[in-house]
Parts: C-alpha cells; structure tokens; sequence
C-alpha cells in the first residue's frame, strides 16, 4: 500500500476526485493548504495598495491506494490536475505500512 499525497490548485479538486473515482479509489482527504514552490507567490492591489501574496492557496489531497493501483492513480492525478502553468503542483508517494479500519477491524487493504 502506498499514501498519494498531491498538492493541487484548489480548482483542480473535482477533476482529480473524478479521476480517481473511475479507477476505484475509495476515498480521499482533502486539507486546505499555502504555500510556495518556484511560483514564490505574487502581488495584489487591494484599495490601491499594492501587497505580497508569499504563499499561494493549494489543496492536500492524500488516498491510500493498492500497490497494483499506483501507477494508475498517479497518471490520473497528473492529467486532471494539470494546466501546463507554473504553479500546478507536486505529487508524493510515500510507503504505508499498515491500515485499520475502526468500525469492523479490518486491516491492510481490505480496509482501504
């Protein structure tokens, strides 16, 4: 099993849960996130006074997944998260060890 952990632009969120949707993957947790890559932010006008905006609104969307479902789930983010823009994020694979499920116990992938 592995955690996809992708931070995306914030209206990028309904592609990317559709996308993995149609491979099967059973859920997702969606945090509101800032921050800043090599876009470094930008500036606004704001009553006529211009400000820094350091760290940019994203998403954290994070899914266990199967191992045989990876690959897969990683394309499927890429393509519906992209805009071909600076800015449109970073996907991160990271192993998980184990999962449970609370309400029945269930364990490894049967509780995914």
């Amino acid at each position: 099993m592995k955690l996809i952990i992708a931070i995306i632009k914030p209206f990028k969120l309904d592609e990317v849960r559709v996308a993995l949707s149609a491979l099967g993957v059973q859920g997702l947790t969606v945090t509101e996130v800032k921050g800043f890559g090599r876009q470094k932010g930008h500036t606004e006008l704001y009553r006529g006074a211009e400000y820094a905006v350091d760290f940019l609104p994203k998403l954290r969307v994070e899914a266990a997944v199967a191992d045989q479902l990876v690959d897969q789930a990683i394309d499927a983010i890429e393509q519906a998260a992209r805009t071909g823009k600076i800015g449109d994020g970073k996907i991160f694979i990271a192993p998980l060890e184990q999962a449970i499920r609370i309400r029945t116990g269930e364990t490894g992938e049967a509780a995914l």
